[in-house]
């Protein structure tokens, strides 16, 4: 086993999904995989128990570690602080301790138009992603600092470059990077590096977008300079383990964009 062998990770948004070939098409579950490949048990959480009870059963007999399903959903309607603090109570109870907090979830209503946005479309985005990731920061914080732990959240080229048709996505994901840079400056004396990951990988949502709108897929979805779309696992989900690794333990505060080149940026 790895360098996480004996330690807890939750990953949010961490169901099985898979592509037409059969290999992972979910970056959630990529990471997953990659996690347990380094020995670390798992919290995984989502909206959709089948995906969840599909993702532990493959992880636990392809890698021998112990994972524990939650279904949580945050959005408008719900008392989110209480769900998320159910996820993080359900974890210390069953693992003793978290070392990496993982911030995947997101929905959105992508492809409407900023002038076309409701403000349903807009708390999607908002709920699902900033403040699911603000209340699992919150929730973690003091088992963090116990461990001298990392937190990994997820935010968007839609953010960085202004993506047509993701106005609440990305304002959900650059209000994200935000609070990974504060939490860096002021969690950093626990012992806590706070980093962020804008990923772009072929998933089985992508396929899916490809087959149901080939003219939108073409004109929106370009292919990047490395000449392929990133694997969740290998080209993701394993750069993901390395920002919990204690070699990387001073990189902190950055956003890294896993785009194959076409996240280049000042």
């Amino acid at each position: 086993m790895g360098f996480l062998e004996g330690k807890t990770a939750i990953i949010t948004g961490a169901g099985l999904a898979k592509l037409k070939d059969g290999s992972p098409g979910a970056i959630g579950y990529g990471i997953a995989m990659a996690y347990a490949k380094e020995g670390a048990n798992l919290v995984i959480t989502g909206r959709n128990v089948k995906k969840l009870e599909g993702a532990k059963e493959e992880l636990e007999k392809n890698y021998g570690i112990q994972v524990l399903i939650v279904q949580a959903d945050v959005n408008a309607g719900a008392d989110n602080k209480a769900v998320v603090q159910s996820v993080v109570d359900q974890a210390m109870e069953k693992f003793g301790r978290i070392d990496v907090l993982i911030n995947n979830a997101q929905a959105s209503a992508s492809g409407v138009t900023l002038a076309d946005h409701t403000t349903e479309q807009f708390d999607l985005a908002i709920y699902s992603g900033l403040y699911a990731t603000f209340y699992y920061m919150q929730a973690c914080y003091p088992h963090l600092k116990e461990t001298k732990g990392s937190v990994i959240n997820f935010a968007s080229g839609a953010g960085l470059f202004g993506n047509y048709g993701q106005s609440a996505y990305a304002a959900a994901k650059e209000g994200i990077r935000g609070l990974s840079r504060v939490a860096a400056t002021e969690w950093g004396p626990d012992g806590i590096n706070v980093n962020v990951v804008c990923p772009l990988a072929w998933t089985a949502a992508l396929e899916n977008f490809q087959d149901a709108y080939p003219d939108a897929f073409v004109a929106n979805v370009k292919m990047p300079p490395m000449g392929h779309y990133g694997d969740v696992e290998k080209e993701i989900g394993r750069v993901v383990v390395q920002l919990a690794n204690p070699d990387f333990k001073y990189l902190s505060g950055e956003t890294l964009t896993l785009e194959g080149g076409m996240g280049l940026r000042p």
